[in-house]
């Protein structure tokens, strides 16, 4: 499965957004999962309950300096299929004679 998300804390005046962020982002390259991430989303692939743990994970490590924590997710589930974080866009470039 592929699971794009966002994580950002929301309210309080105290939180620095970008070291939240970039702890989240910690958490996920640590976690030794395929991962990419761009300037909207972080992007990682695994089973549902690896890729869910990494979620939580980063999600709580914002929660920390927060009082408040914004989280966006969207799941590709596709039983079966790795590889696909690099994979999908191999596709489309490819139709794109890229």
């Amino acid at each position: 499965m592929l699971v794009a998300f966002s994580v950002a804390p929301s309210g309080g005046q105290d939180a620095s957004v970008g070291e939240a962020v970039a702890e989240a982002v910690r958490i996920v390259r640590e976690s030794g999962l395929p991962n990419e991430t761009t300037s909207m989303f972080t992007t990682i692939e695994g089973e549902w309950d690896e890729v869910m743990d990494v979620v939580k994970r980063a999600t709580e490590a914002v929660a920390a300096v927060s009082p408040r924590t914004s989280l966006v997710l969207k799941a590709d589930i596709r039983p079966g299929h790795t590889g696909q974080l690099k994979a999908k866009v191999d596709r489309i470039n490819s139709i794109l004679g890229e």
